[in-house]
């Protein structure tokens, strides 16, 4: 089958189209026709080698956590199911092909675009943990840094559904979209605790850093020189903050993982898809995302889906 594969951690320019191996669905496994796989941060930190500790890599690796497609053979003991099915889910064998393996799925609702679908799983299972994690409540207060960006984007919107009050940095031209999602936008870079602190004069309750900018002295400064209720998805540097950086989940994600989807189908929850990439143009999918891009996700479509 076509695949993108790379051999050894680098750059884009390890990434390459190649003839790879047909995977079959083993006990608890479905194998899926690829739709269309998601593009996240967290591919081009793997490929760069830089992710060993959460998501080990085995040469010659498949990238990809995420897919939406079709399923074409069911391994024993998957319940839930049948040949036919259209999903959206997690892969265990990289999704950047024409047919993933996956243990970790839902039903698709039939009005939800592929490529839509295809970018729900990472980002919304991300947003939720962390939230869960800091234990937003009603009523409280998150300032979210990168808010403007995928994980962004959901954790934005679960947070005003719950009831919280969602401060958000983001460049000037991404303001008027985190106003449309519910949050209110402030800039980030200097000056920042000022203009967080005019924005939100009742105080910050819980800081959701998804942007790794080196936003975290100034996070731990409007929690009064606490790192309580901080927590990361993308500084480095946390641990020399003392902040708690989460990288992936514990638990499976199906049941809430459910109603995100039911969310997206019925329009409540907003992934917009901004780029469409060919599986041969992954490489310049993973450039795109590295250098930052406008809100919503990326996507690789692979040849016939």
């Amino acid at each position: 089958m076509e695949a993108i594969v790379f051999e050894e951690f680098g750059g884009p320019e390890v990434l390459r189209l190649a003839e790879a191996e047909e995977p079959h669905a083993g006990p608890g496994q479905v194998r899926v026709k690829v739709k269309a796989a998601g593009v996240n941060p967290v591919d081009y930190k793997i490929r760069s080698g830089w992710m060993g500790e959460f998501f080990p890599t085995v040469f010659p690796a498949v990238p990809g956590l995420e897919f939406a497609g079709i399923v074409d053979e069911v391994g024993e003991g998957v319940r839930g199911a049948a040949v036919g099915d259209e999903v959206v889910g997690w892969s265990v064998t990289g999704s950047y092909a024409r047919y993933a393996l996956s243990e970790s799925f839902v039903l698709k609702p039939a009005g939800l675009d592929w490529a839509e679908a295809a970018g729900l799983p990472v980002v919304t299972e991300t947003a939720q943990r962390v939230l869960d994690l800091l234990g937003v409540r009603s009523g409280e207060t998150l300032l979210l840094h990168g808010a403007a960006g995928a994980v962004g984007t959901a954790a934005v919107q679960l947070a005003v559904a719950a009831g919280a009050t969602v401060i958000g940095t983001a460049s000037a031209a991404n303001h008027d979209y985190l106003r449309e999602l519910g949050a209110t936008p402030v800039a980030y870079g200097d000056g920042l605790v000022e203009r967080v602190r005019a924005a939100a004069p009742q105080g910050v309750d819980a800081v959701f850093d998804a942007a790794g900018k080196g936003a975290l002295p100034a996070s731990i400064e409007l929690r009064g020189g606490t790192t309580d209720r901080i927590i990361t998805i993308a500084d480095p540097e946390a641990a020399a903050h003392g902040v708690p950086f989460s990288a992936a989940g514990t638990e499976p994600p199906e049941i809430a993982f459910a109603g995100h989807v039911l969310l997206a189908a019925e329009g409540r929850l907003r992934m917009p898809v901004v780029e469409r990439f060919p599986l041969e143009e992954a490489a310049k999918a993973q450039v795109v995302s590295e250098a930052g891009h406008a809100p919503g996700k990326l996507v690789v479509i692979p040849p016939g889906a």
